[in-house]
């Protein structure tokens, strides 16, 4: 890591500060300022660089006619469900993945994204494909007949009504209101994780599913698309069931998300649109769902860690609730729930607050410059892949002002830690000294 900081003021009482040449390059400041300027630089080519991406959407109007709709909250609300589209996998992938039958034209998974008004916070809301719930009176898209409201599984309101439908269910029994609807199929899922290179995931114990034929052993494991595709869709690995998926499914998107901002994607716009066109090309979303969107997540999760995103499911209070003509279901606890989703409304956090910690905790160094005004570049000096993007998350957390892009260091592996710095800025580099292992 080097540093750059504001100089040390001189103390009083002691000699003056020997004079340098006015044209001694101050490269720690000099640094600084050029890696300000790249990223500046990135993010005004970025509109031109992306625009145009939304032609390759395939538009759908899930808000056509909705009445009585909930009041708009704070932040912007997305709906995103995932749909069976096995009809558009290869036969190979089919035979490889478990992907045989016929699709079912339902929802797969159903999640409501919320992201901050600040952009700082994303909170991800599970809501369990075989929730009960009650369909407001609408049309059948398939026979034309008219339905009277009548309770079904969530995942029904897609079959039956598609889009619009499952935004109505969704907003009835939530109260929250959709901003923009998403669908993601098979398809578009498996080669959006190929676009990224992949997605690490780690098991604390073997799992194995006949269904899908995803077969893990305890560890880490790098996920091509069609093997993400297996994790995310089992269901039957231990007696969870659906509920166990969810949990999967929020691991799965907490590792991509940490791919996609440790790996150079939201900050590199060329980059970001190899991955959007591969994404956006087998999508459906609303007409207003564009480029502006695009760009306005995108800079939403150049800060975003899995720590900083919050990932939850709607909480239960009878996970094999039977209804006569339906089968079990999946009963929301309406208080418990009720009081979720007014967090959403209201743009809170959904975790509870972590208690206040006390001023000084035991071994603490008290420093003369706070790590808020010191700027860090982290070099990775070791062969360990992934290390320089810890350390610069951890320095980060720790409240240094990082360029959040640590590089390879150049010449042999260092086997302890090097700190670079200017001569003016000594007490900052004794800050991040005290802060390193």
């Amino acid at each position: 890591p080097r540093t750059a900081g504001r100089p040390p003021v001189p103390r009083r009482g002691g000699p003056a500060p020997a004079r340098r040449p006015r044209r001694r390059p101050r490269w720690g400041m000099r640094m600084a300022t050029a890696l300000s300027v790249v990223v500046l630089a990135a993010g005004g080519i970025g509109h031109a660089v992306v625009t145009g991406l939304d032609t390759g959407i395939t538009r759908v109007d899930p808000f056509k006619d909705m009445k009585n709709r909930p009041q708009a909250g704070t932040g912007m609300n997305v709906l995103v469900v995932g749909t069976d589209g096995r009809d558009r996998i290869t036969a190979e992938e089919k035979a490889k993945y478990r992907l045989g039958g016929a699709p079912c034209h339902c929802t797969d998974t159903v999640l409501l994204v919320h992201i901050s008004e600040d952009r700082d916070r994303a909170s991800v809301v599970s809501l369990p494909r075989d929730s009960y719930a009650e369909l407001p009176e609408h049309t059948d898209q398939n026979s034309g007949e008219k339905h009277r409201a009548h309770p079904v599984k969530l995942n029904a309101a897609y079959a039956e009504g598609g889009p619009a439908l499952t935004v109505r269910t969704v907003e009835a029994m939530t109260r929250v209101k959709i901003d923009h609807y998403l669908e993601v199929d098979f398809t578009s899922f498996m080669r959006t994780v190929d676009a990224v290179g992949g997605v690490q995931i780690c098991t604390p114990k073997p799992v194995k599913d006949a269904y899908t034929g995803l077969e893990l052993a305890a560890g880490t494991h790098e996920l091509d698309g069609g093997q993400a595709l297996q994790y995310v869709r089992s269901r039957h690995i231990d007696g969870a069931a659906d509920l166990g998926r969810m949990q999967r499914q929020q691991r799965f998107l907490a590792a991509l998300v940490d791919r996609l901002t440790s790996g150079g994607v939201l900050f590199n716009p060329v980059r970001f649109r190899e991955v959007a066109t591969t994404l956006l090309g087998s999508v459906r979303a609303d007409e207003d769902f564009g480029t502006d969107q695009l760009l306005s997540l995108a800079k939403a999760m150049r800060g975003f860690t899995p720590a900083s995103s919050e990932f939850v499911s709607v909480p239960v209070g009878d996970a094999d609730f039977p209804v006569k003509g339906i089968g079990s279901t999946v009963k929301w606890d309406a208080a418990r729930a009720q009081r979720l989703f007014a967090a959403v409304r209201e743009d809170r956090p959904l975790a509870a607050p972590r208690s206040a910690a006390p001023e000084k905790k035991a071994g603490a160094v008290v420093v003369d410059v706070a790590p808020k005004g010191i700027r860090v570049q982290v070099y990775n000096g070791t062969r360990i892949n992934g290390l320089g993007r810890k350390a610069d998350d951890a320095l980060r957390g720790a409240g240094f002002d990082t360029t959040r892009s640590p590089l390879t260091g150049a010449g042999p592996e260092r086997a302890r830690t090097l700190v670079e710095y200017d001569p003016r800025w000594d007490r900052s580099a004794r800050s991040l000294a005290a802060a390193l292992p």
